[in-house]
Parts: structure tokens; C-alpha cells; sequence
């Protein structure tokens, strides 16, 4: 099913586009299913056009930090692709230095600050505990903007 997906999207490029040829990763936001429909959703819908993640985890899990132009195929809960997306820019801060602008961007919830600054509290406090961290307000978290490139 994934590469069928991925196939559907380089079927329907033009022969000299950049993205021809190109890799991808597949993976989907969040920790749960349900978490990775309903922000999978909001990528497909174009409304979440930006992510942050925890550096700590990079480094626990031994996964490579995302580069600029880096595609990505979105997942369901289910684990069924729902749209492509492309790294557009990354930045990395404190978690109480992401402004209200980026808060809106990733989407989520009534898009406020406040809003994304409990609902990634409680997200980060479970990927803490998971690598054996404890949350801080000045823990290092990998800003992320992308934008869609491809949906069925």
C-alpha cells in the first residue's frame, strides 16, 4: 500500500520535477492511533503545517534529525498513508521560546500558545518518561514547518 502511494505521487509528477526519483520516509504524528488520525487529518486538510519534536528523542531512539526538502509519507493510526509531505524549515529552542505564530501553524486544538503549550507538556512528559527524561520549559525541541505536496 505504501508504495503503491509513493508510486501514485511520482506517476503524477512531471519527468523533470525535483521530486522524481526522490526517497521518503513514512511515519505519523503522535503516540497513538488515534492521535496519528486526527493530526494526520489536519495535515491533509492543510490546517497543520508545522510540528515540533523532542531533540532527546532523536538521540534516545537513534534517529536522524529531519533535513530541509526531506519528503515524508503521513500515516493513519492504521498505518495507511494519507498524504506527502516536504520539510520546509527547521529550527532549534527552548520549549518556552516557541511563539504563538509557530502554535498556530502546528494547527492543533483552538491554535493558541497556551493550548499548544499543555497539549505538548503532556506529550513531551510522556516521551519523557519513555526515555527515562523529565520534562523542563528549557528542553531542547526541534521546530519543524512543512507543506503538503501530495494527497489521494
Amino acid at each position: 500500500m505504501l508504495d503503491h502511494f509513493w508510486q501514485q505521487y511520482q506517476s503524477a509528477l512531471p519527468v523533470d520535477h525535483p521530486h522524481r526519483g526522490s526517497r521518503y520516509t513514512a511515519w505519523g504524528f503522535g503516540d497513538s492511533p488515534a492521535l496519528m488520525d486526527e493530526l494526520g487529518q489536519l495535515v491533509a486538510q492543510g490546517i497543520k503545517t508545522a510540528t515540533t519534536s523532542l531533540l532527546w528523542e532523536y538521540e534516545h531512539d537513534g534517529e536522524e534529525i529531519p533535513v530541509v526538502g526531506e519528503l515524508s509519507v503521513i500515516l493513519s493510526g492504521a498505518a495507511q498513508p494519507l498524504c506527502i509531505i516536504e520539510t520546509t524549515e527547521l529550527k532549534v529552542m527552548p520549549f518556552n521560546q516557541v511563539d504563538e505564530l509557530f502554535a498556530f501553524d502546528e494547527g492543533e486544538g483552538d491554535r493558541t500558545l497556551a493550548y499548544w503549550r499543555d497539549a505538548h507538556q503532556h506529550f513531551f512528559g510522556r516521551v519523557c518518561a519513555r526515555i527515562g527524561r523529565t520534562f523542563s520549559e528549557d528542553m531542547l525541541v526541534l521546530c519543524e514547518r512543512f507543506r503538503l505536496v501530495y494527497k489521494a
